[in-house]
């Protein structure tokens, strides 16, 4: 496949499926399988991810001057607290992880393992929450679950980072807006803390990208035009439906990749 046409694509995924919960990593490695793109390098994929999260900043105007207000409105004050936890959390936890070497595992059987998996604790959970009255706000108890469910997406690749907060904040009762709202703010700290990570990693070793720097100017606009849409469109869904259609779509995906796998070892 021409480059451009590639970096195309994989800026599309990346900006689809960073931030909706259904695996930005197995949707990039069956991309990669399916299409003969072939692997980008992970400061390419770094610099993707965080165009693609910053380009969601302005769909959240009225909770951002909420939180810039801290100091003097409590509400935003605790709700920044709330994501300041969740963060930390997260961001202990890989500190710890790094320390102890972890390495996640390269093969795509995990990935789709952790997709159907992930699916039917949606579909599970959404059939236990029919007919209850879910509640219109963040807990600290439930900050303190996204903060694990992050760190659980880290461990097992596929569990999608967006896909284990919100079914961590709607276990604990909370309505899926509000939940997919304080999913998508806490990943945006911890997305561009882990990217200029590794970034300022690559800058010290003096490594540059092999890609050059026009083709990583293009897969970061299409993915930051890419997420600030999908983006956009989630936060209308979850107004009036169910995460029923996610739980599915993740078994399906889940169950492609599986397949790929059976016919790559014949």
């Amino acid at each position: 496949m021409n480059e451009w046409w590639a970096v195309l694509v994989l800026g599309m995924v990346e900006g689809l499926t960073e931030f909706l919960p259904v695996s930005s990593t197995g949707h990039l490695l069956l991309v990669e399988q399916l299409g003969a793109i072939g692997r980008r390098s992970d400061l390419f994929n770094v610099v993707i991810q965080c165009s693609a999260v910053l380009a969601v900043l302005p769909l959240f105007p009225d909770r951002l001057r909420q939180l810039a207000r801290a100091f003097t409105d409590p509400s935003g004050r605790d709700y920044g607290l709330k994501l300041l936890v969740a963060f930390s959390i997260t961001g202990v936890g890989g500190l710890v992880l790094d320390r102890l070497h972890f390495q996640l595992p390269e093969s795509p059987l995990p990935v789709a393992t952790a997709l159907v998996l992930g699916g039917l604790a949606f579909l599970l959970l959404e059939a236990r929450l029919r007919g209850c009255t879910l509640a219109d706000r963040i807990t600290w108890p439930v900050a303190i679950a996204v903060g694990l469910g992050q760190l659980l997406a880290a461990i097992f690749p596929g569990t999608s980072r967006s896909g284990a907060t919100i079914l961590m904040a709607l276990i604990l009762g909370t309505s899926r807006p509000c939940a997919t709202e304080f999913s998508f703010l806490v990943g945006i700290p911890t997305l561009l803390a882990a990217g200029g990570l590794k970034l300022a990693q690559a800058w010290v070793s003096g490594m540059g990208p092999p890609e050059s720097w026009g083709v990583i100017g293009v897969g970061s606009l299409t993915s930051a035009v890419v997420s600030f849409a999908a983006v956009k469109w989630m936060l209308r869904y979850v107004q009036t439906h169910t995460f029923i259609l996610f739980g599915w779509y993740r078994i399906a995906l889940g169950l492609v990749i599986l397949a790929c796998i059976t016919v790559g070892e014949r």
